[in-house]
């Protein structure tokens, strides 16, 4: 294990999870709840996204090797994801995949508990988010170190996803709109860097084998 491949590691799950922008939707939809209600909320969401991550983290390439994907193609589908999803991300709109559609919007509005959908999915643990566990795991490859590194920083990218939801409301009032979209653009851009190198290690594998 390399601190190199930490930051890496924590860089690319922090850019794909977007704590502010998640931060943002969830003060969006919890207008009406009390600090309480909303610190379970965020608890429970984040504790489920938990789950669905580290599980889909060691099930995901059993699941493609099932169903005759490698590695190497899933790297080069997973990075042309993750550049549509910064492209979203660059250009501050809504994306399905990271964030509801306009019917799946009015369900959340009349659901009591909004812990499950749209929070912990497909807000915390989305398409983008899982696709990148999958691909980080797959950098590991199989080695107990690298695996443990990818696990810690995805709880520690986890934690700070709920600092910034239980501070929804600071956050949306110091940053506004605006500032949200502004570190949500850049993120993208860091984002789309990363995508074409996941698509970059997908050929150089594929040529390789």
């Amino acid at each position: 294990m390399d601190w190199q491949t930490l930051i890496y590691n924590f860089i690319t799950l922090m850019v794909v999870l977007d704590p502010v922008g998640t931060s943002a939707v969830f003060a969006a939809l919890t207008p009406d709840m009390d600090k309480k209600q909303r610190r379970y909320t965020a608890e429970k969401a984040v504790l489920l996204s938990t789950l669905i991550l580290v599980s889909f983290a060691f099930v995901g390439a059993k699941l493609l090797a099932a169903l005759g994907v490698s590695l190497p193609a899933f790297r080069i589908a997973g990075g042309l994801m993750l550049f549509f999803l910064a492209i979203d991300m660059v250009f501050a709109r809504p994306s399905g995949f990271r964030s509801s559609t306009a019917a799946e919007n009015r369900e959340a509005e009349e659901r009591h508990d909004i812990t499950v959908f749209p929070l912990a999915f497909p807000l915390i643990a989305g398409p983008g988010a899982m696709t990148t566990v999958v691909l980080l795991m797959g950098r590991a490859d199989g080695h107990p170190l690298q695996v443990m590194s990818v696990l810690a920083v995805l709880l520690a990218t986890l934690v700070v996803v709920l600092v910034s939801l239980l501070a929804a409301s600071w956050l949306r009032k110091a940053l506004g709109v605006t500032g949200s979209n502004v570190i949500t653009r850049v993120l993208g851009i860091l984002l789309a860097a990363l995508a074409v190198q996941f698509v970059l290690d997908g050929l150089i594998q594929t040529f390789k084998s």
